[in-house]
């Protein structure tokens, strides 16, 4: 049977290992149920290609010429398991990474538009293993992307196996139903041959156009680091004068869309740091590095630039400026409309509008709120404190400082959920906020971003945050706080695929920011692969030990995998680090008596109900401790009494079957309330 597609064998490619279709068949039964699923999507028939007599033995002596038809498929899937990623293998050699070379360079190319917008992959993972990272990184090195796909995995601590269709689905920890898996596997296909069917290519296809055989390119883009800026005054008092200039001229370069520019965050991780730069280069995986310095004696100004190519250390241009501090903000546009040009970076009008565009003109009032900024993202009750001065006092020196109110707003809608805030007094601060940030300046991103995140976490209206946070990145696509935050809202939506993708390009641009690598640890826990999590967590602590909310979400992590002794030292470092943040306090409470020490979590349970008759504590964090004290009444008042007050926690919950089980009782409540 011919494909749907003009010029193609078959519709659909499956590509296994004979070792994950012996003893129950599993493969012989997905491809099965497969076709049953097609059969009630298409209208047409669909051919799948699928060899069940793939044995070790014909494994051994596959050949370019056997499969040269074969691969000449629309649709691409590999059952990913443990054995798969053997690149030793035949199999991943000469059908998996084969057909990501073919498809590359055929008529569809290997991605292609899908009829909602966005570009999909014609290689379809389905996979039936939790894998190792070293395992992820090789499927993702031949994808040329994140390894997105559809799981068939059943979760129990311990239990690494694929999913079946007789499986509970309210047992099995990643809460997915063979039946629906099934179901995704076959929409998905339908989305993809759809797409190929108006001929719709992704606008960056993965292509190269040789006479060789076709393999597989990434799209090439121009990377830069912006440095901090030395301090050569006489005084060496002009530190923050020196991060100022830095600053802008990453917020000019972000603005453009050929260039991907590494955040403030990681790029201030080198500062007073001698190292060499090709060795920079490589932890930042970036192409470019400017760097510089600034001597300001009085109002005269000296400013010496000059941008490096990584490769080899060489200069790929220099300059200085000698001019009045006057000329500052017109300084910092010359820098950074060079730097474009040496890029060989094409600048549209609107990209050469935003490079000059300015928040405030008010060098002071700039420096006040990096101070904010930095602090808020301690996530701590100090650092929100901390932040809201600095903020206040940047709109006394510039009143119409928008991003001083979109920073105002954020803390607020923070400070309810790692501070001691209610929610009805935290909220309705941070819209108004918000609203005059962006009434403002209707192009501020990380306004919007914000009101994403409002709209996630407090109003629950999740299609509004989408579209809060989709403007955001159109404004600013190489936001890594944007990108982190739309993740949150894909991973409380059970949408974890993408926000794993959301929370790795947010890495990609912030690499060393310990706020963005944990939160891309929350992305993989919650999406079940509590191992990568882990993995993410340590990594956030070797930048830095002391960051609280890290040690939290590993003693989560811990927790999913039944390490619970490991759950408690590291909730215990969290309470400790964090001046006894209250969400971190219930959870070491609650592992205190899962591992059976209920003296001191009787100890510290009373000390927490004595601070909720002083202060603010979530809801949540007494649901959590009456459930691990097996009060089961209790627990559902504490959660109807989250629902009530719109705890901040309370999506977080709904999201994690550890939490809140698909088959209980308070799944039941939220499904009443209409969560």
């Amino acid at each position: 049977m011919a494909s749907l597609i003009p010029g193609f064998e078959y519709d659909i490619f499956v590509s296994y290992r004979s070792k994950d279709n012996r003893g129950d068949g599993w493969i012989s039964k997905f491809v099965g149920s497969l076709q049953e699923e097609l059969d009630s999507t298409f209208k047409e028939e669909i051919s799948i290609c699928f060899d069940d007599k793939h044995d070790e033995t014909h494994e051994a002596g596959l050949s370019d010429a056997s499969l040269e038809k074969k691969l000449k498929c629309a649709v691409f899937i590999p059952v990913i398991s443990n054995t798969y990623c053997d690149t030793r293998s035949l199999t991943w050699e000469k059908e998996f990474r084969a057909f990501a070379g073919l498809a590359s360079g055929d008529q569809a190319g290997l991605k292609v538009r899908l009829p909602d917008g966005n570009v999909g992959s014609r290689i379809l993972p389905v996979r039936i293993h939790e894998l190792s990272a070293d395992d992820i990184r090789k499927c993702e090195s031949v994808l040329g992307g994140v390894m997105r796909g559809v799981e068939f995995i059943y979760r129990e601590p311990g239990v690494n196996r694929p999913l079946t269709l007789n499986d509970d689905e309210r047992k099995n920890l990643g809460g997915t139903k063979y039946r629906n898996q099934i179901n995704r596997v076959a929409n998905a296909i339908y989305e993809i041959i759809s797409g190929m069917r108006t001929g719709s290519r992704s606008p960056e296809p993965v292509r190269l156009k040789t006479a060789e055989e076709p393999k597989p390119q990434p799209p090439r883009k121009s990377s830069i680091a912006v440095l901090p800026f030395v301090d050569m005054s006489p005084g060496r008092d002009q530190e923050y004068f020196c991060d100022g200039v830095t600053e802008e001229i990453i917020n000019a370069l972000v603005h453009v869309e050929g260039i991907k520019v590494i955040a403030r965050t990681s790029a201030f991780a080198f500062k007073n740091r001698q190292e060499d730069i090709r060795e920079i280069g490589k932890k930042l995986n970036i192409e470019t590095i400017l760097e510089g310095s600034i001597r300001k004696d009085r109002d005269h100004l000296r400013i010496t630039v000059q941008l490096i190519n990584v490769a080899d250390g060489s200069n790929m241009w220099s300059e200085r400026y000698d001019r009045e501090m006057k000329d500052v903000f017109a300084i910092q546009d010359e820098i950074a409309l060079a730097i474009v040009g040496k890029l060989k970076v094409r600048l549209l009008g609107e990209d050469r509008t935003a490079i000059s565009k300015r928040y405030t003109d008010n060098v002071e009032a700039y420096h006040l709120y990096l101070k904010g900024n930095y602090c808020w993202q301690m996530m701590t009750q100090e650092g929100y404190t901390k932040a809201a001065g600095y903020f206040e006092l940047a709109l006394k020196k510039d009143p119409d400082y928008a991003l001083s109110y979109a920073g105002l707003a954020t803390i607020h809608m923070f400070s309810t959920a790692y501070g001691d805030v209610p929610p009805n007094q935290a909220y309705p601060k941070a819209v108004e906020f918000v609203n005059k940030a962006i009434n403002m300046d209707s192009t501020l991103a990380g306004a919007y971003s914000v009101l994403g995140v409002i709209n996630t976490f407090h109003y629950w209206n999740w299609k509004e945050a989408e579209r809060n946070l989709r403007h955001a990145l159109q404004i600013n696509p190489n936001s890594s706080l944007i990108h982190i935050f739309y993740s949150l809202m894909l991973t409380c939506t059970g949408r974890h695929e993408e926000a794993i993708a959301e929370a790795v390009r947010a890495q990609e641009l912030d690499p060393l920011s310990y706020f963005v690598n944990t939160f891309a640890g929350v992305a993989y826990a919650y999406s079940g692969n509590f191992d990568r999590a882990v993995e993410e967590y340590k990594m956030t602590l070797s930048i830095n030990p002391s960051y609280f909310f890290a040690h939290s979400q590993l003693g989560m992590s811990y927790f999913g995998k039944s390490m619970i002794r490991e759950a408690v030292a590291e909730y215990e470092k969290a309470v400790e680090l964090s001046g006894g943040n209250a969400y971190s306090v219930a959870f070491l409470i609650f592992s205190l008596y899962l591992s059976g020490q209920k003296q001191r979590a009787d100890e510290l349970f009373e000390g927490l109900k004595i601070r909720v008759e002083k202060g603010y504590v979530p809801a949540t964090s007494f649901y959590l401790i009456h459930m691990a004290r097996k009060e089961e009444d209790l627990a559902l008042e504490w959660l109807n009494r989250a629902f009530r007050e719109r705890d901040s926690f309370l999506l977080w919950f709904r999201a994690s079957p550890m939490l809140i089980p698909r088959d209980s009782k308070a799944m039941r409540l939220l499904k009443e309330m209409g969560l």
